[in-house]
């Protein structure tokens, strides 16, 4: 039977459209004391955490592999990962969720070499204070200033602040070569693999079988992996990413539904609209006036 694994914004809350530039901030007991300190496997397609533990411990799980790690320390889940944590009930700390294309596109201007971070499953155990280390809780409360304070440029500088926080955990990897040890199975790394070509190539409309061809596995054997880990098929992973894309384009540029079809690798206007309803249920152009109608409402950076 195939394995349904639960897509959320937040823990137990509703997925959010994955275009919208979004950051949340939490501790760690808001959301996992309710669940008796257990989220189970989960997803978040869109969306990035950085959990930092000042107390207790974890068990956590990323994409097949698990670990437990006592705090201080730090977790890194990308988008797309599938995870979860059993926590100490001693457990305390912050989290932050965000965009993570957002974040990536600060990034590859700002320090490209966060790129490799924000992408990576990680535990990152922190065993002796430095510099670095000591500036982690300043910038998680700075952030969480700027995700209650209800003002204009609120999105733009919690991003900053978290890019800021990406920048201390380089640093800390480059000082004293901590715990940094990537969350990963054979399988979890063939998927990585799998998801880099993705965002590479999906322009060009590849087929299951020529990405599988590239990995050197069948077909077959690509959705078997993709539905044991993300629980979704290949095909679904190459889709989800063409939508993501499509998406943003129809919120954030002014191009015509042709344009934005040209540049998706779509043969015609018509195919792409009939490809995009059927996985999202409207027409691009319904999704453009409903996208902006919401964004239009207050505080819909949040």
């Amino acid at each position: 039977m195939t394995r349904v694994i639960p897509n959320y914004a937040l823990y137990g809350d509703p997925a959010q459209p994955g275009w919208q530039n979004s950051f949340d901030f939490e501790w760690i007991p808001q959301r996992s004391a309710p669940y008796n300190w257990e989220i189970h496997p989960h997803v978040h397609n869109a969306f990035i955490q950085l959990l930092y533990l000042t107390d207790g411990s974890v068990e956590v799980t990323l994409n097949n592999a698990k670990r437990t790690v006592n705090a201080p320390c730090l977790l890194i889940v990308p988008a797309g990962t599938v995870h979860g944590f059993h926590f100490s009930r001693d457990v305390n700390g912050p989290v932050v969720t965000a965009t993570q294309k957002s974040l990536e596109s600060l990034a590859s201007v700002a320090m490209p070499e966060l790129l490799q971070i924000i992408r990576t499953p990680a535990v990152i155990a922190l065993e002796e204070s430095t510099r670095y280390t000591d500036a982690l809780m300043p910038l998680f409360l700075a952030i969480e200033r700027e995700f209650r304070t209800h003002a204009s440029g609120q999105v733009a500088a919690g991003m900053s602040l978290l890019t800021t926080v990406l920048v201390q955990i380089s640093r800390i990897s480059q000082s004293y070569q901590p715990d940094a040890t990537p969350i990963t199975s054979r399988k979890a790394v063939q998927i990585e693999r799998f998801r880099a070509l993705v965002d590479a190539r999906f322009k060009e409309r590849h087929s299951v079988d020529a990405y599988a061809s590239d990995l050197g596995v069948s077909a077959g054997q690509l959705t078997r992996l993709c539905r044991e880990v993300l629980g979704i098929s290949s095909l679904n992973v190459i889709n989800a990413r063409v939508i993501h894309e499509a998406q943003r384009d129809l919120v954030y540029t002014s191009s015509s539904v042709k344009q934005l079809a040209d540049s998706l690798g779509f043969e015609d206007e018509a195919y792409f609209g009939r490809f995009f309803r059927k996985h999202t249920g409207l027409s691009p152009k319904r999704f453009r006036t409903e996208a902006m109608k919401q964004m239009a409402q207050p505080d819909s950076g949040r």
